[in-house]
């Protein structure tokens, strides 16, 4: 049973409404959500928030474009469109300092938020962060699914399904109809067909700008790190996690086996005790 309450806000950050959840007391642990279709922070991270609120301050925004925060991002910046508007986020809380969690899309924006203003993060824990290498090779089978999800004849129930059980975790029986179907019900809102949040980058500046094993700066991160790669992911590329590695001088990194690309949701208990540890140490 849930012990602490949930309250919910909408605050303005750059003159976009941004939906903010939080739980919990403590030091104050935000959790970023990925940039599928229909993602939003209450429903990818369902099965963590309330573990890590037993430790923590958590909170969980929807990112712009997503959920029920304001739609539209930078095309030409947008994981620093994203950093912006968390960092706002944080100065509107009160916030000078907090743990970044993100998985995917949402590991980019921490990433980004880090390396832009890194006495802002404390600690990162990213989990199959998208941006590692992305300029260098084709694209895995499963971004090119999320990309093409808003193409073609537009988004269906059938195409979401295919993406979530066939790509984005391991075992794709496990994920409930009722998830898929919330998540649909999100990704046909009107203002996010018009614009959907994640598209192809257009440009190769964008390309470059998107691809963080091109920036200098990572070497020079000092913030402590958890990378967390599911063996099995076929989204983002597992072997990101060395790639960050091998360039950032504080990361730690975990490989959960027969672990797709959702990592907190497939082994939330492994995730929610390795994040728990490694923020509180």
């Amino acid at each position: 049973m849930p012990t602490n309450t949930i309250t919910e806000r909408t605050i303005s950050v750059r003159g976009k409404d941004i939906f903010v959840a939080e739980t919990g007391t403590g030091p104050a642990v935000v959790l970023l959500h990925g940039g599928g279709p229909g993602a939003s922070g209450m429903s990818n991270y369902a099965r963590n928030i309330e573990p890590l609120a037993e430790h923590f301050r958590v909170i969980v925004p929807d990112m712009p474009g997503y959920g029920r925060s304001g739609k539209g991002v930078d095309r030409r910046d947008p994981f620093g469109y994203l950093a912006d508007h968390i960092r706002g986020m944080l100065d509107e809380l009160g916030i000078d300092g907090a743990h970044l969690v993100g998985n995917s899309y949402g590991g980019s924006c921490a990433l980004r938020l880090a390396l832009d203003t890194p006495d802002r993060v404390t600690k990162l824990v990213l989990m199959g962060p998208g941006g590692v290498g992305t300029s260098r090779g084709l694209p895995s089978e499963g971004l090119r699914s999320l990309l093409a999800y808003y193409g073609g004849d537009g988004p269906s129930l059938d195409k979401l399904r295919t993406f979530i059980r066939s790509y984005l975790v391991y075992d794709g029986d496990a994920v409930p109809d009722s998830l898929i179907e919330s998540r649909y019900q999100a990704s046909i809102d009107p203002e996010v067909i018009a614009d959907p949040p994640l598209q192809r980058p257009s440009g190769l500046r964008t390309l470059w700008r998107m691809d963080f094993t091109r920036d200098h700066r990572l070497g020079g991160l000092a913030t402590p790190t958890l990378i967390v790669w599911g063996r099995d992911d076929k989204v983002n590329k597992p072997s990101g996690a060395a790639m960050l590695a091998e360039r950032m001088p504080n990361a730690d990194v975990l490989i959960a086996a027969n672990t797709g690309h959702w990592v907190q949701w497939e082994r939330a208990d492994l995730f929610n005790a390795v994040t728990a540890a490694f923020l509180k140490t």
